[in-house]
């Protein structure tokens, strides 16, 4: 029998399913509305995966959008699991680790640590996927991060950012010449767009970096789990590393990261 696990967001549904403990497959449906997006994510996968309604057992719901949906779905018994909890769960999964912090990159960005199963939501920053979609509509005019993010990729984030070896000579105690001391602190009005774009990602990044360090100086963590959209992000493994070299920390990018949330919700079932 197949658990369902399902992360309704406001217009995307990810859903992921679990067959005896392991993760079948993982599908993601973009709709108008949370709604039409469970309904389409959980038509598709019954369909590309090819089961019966009879070989669902449980369908575990998640996210902001399943506040929307009441009672069981098509005659099969639902419930609902704190988003937090389903993160912390799905993270966790595999990971060979006691002690982490998971990092949820979506929209905003939430930090839950995970201490030998104990699940505790530390907080959380108002920065993440919304931040960058909002500043390109606001400055590139456009809604297709897809472009924002290949634009990025060839841009120069040191002609916009002022950088430590920009104001010193020579490094600061743990600070390279390279490190950020001000995110957009050099830039100007001539700068190019992809150099713009190249400096939002950083930024957003590196916000959530200097968050994580906080938490660990203040938890003794050094492992994070990053998951969530913008850990799908091409420039996410270079920031990371470049930041957990910095501190000490350790940033691991699980597989299935897009899909840990639902995967979370359905081994939830289990607990």
């Amino acid at each position: 029998m197949t658990v369902l696990g399902i992360d309704v967001g406001g217009s995307t549904t990810k859903i992921a399913g679990v067959e005896d403990g392991r993760i079948r497959s993982a599908q993601t449906i973009v709709a108008a509305d949370p709604v039409t997006s469970l309904f389409g994510a959980l038509g598709k996968y019954i369909y590309d995966s090819d089961i019966r309604l009879a070989d669902i057992s449980c369908i575990m719901l998640t996210g902001v959008g399943s506040a929307y949906v009441d009672g069981d779905l098509y005659g099969i018994p639902t419930r609902k699991v704190e988003e937090f909890t389903a993160n912390a769960i799905g993270a966790s999964y595999d990971s060979g680790l006691d002690r982490m912090v998971v990092v949820s990159m979506g929209t905003g960005t939430s930090f839950i640590s995970v201490d030998h199963g104990k699940f505790t939501h530390l907080g959380g920053l108002g920065v993440g996927g919304g931040t960058l979609q909002g500043l390109s509509k606001i400055i590139f005019k456009t809604s297709d991060l897809e472009k924002v993010i290949s634009m990025a990729m060839s841009g120069n984030v040191s002609s916009v950012d002022l950088q430590i070896g920009d104001i010193c000579r020579t490094e600061l105690p743990g600070l390279p010449l390279d490190a950020t001391a001000s995110n957009f602190g050099k830039a100007d009005t001539a700068a190019p767009d992809a150099d713009v774009a190249a400096g939002i990602v950083n930024m957003i990044l590196q916000t959530v970096g200097s968050a994580a360090n906080f938490i660990s100086s203040g938890t003794g963590i050094k492992d994070f789990i990053l998951i969530g959209n913008l850990s799908m992000l091409p420039q996410c493994r270079t920031v990371f590393d470049r930041i957990g070299r910095l501190y000490g920390l350790d940033f691991h990018i699980p597989e299935h990261t897009l899909y840990r949330t639902a995967l979370g919700a359905a081994l939830s079932a289990a607990q």
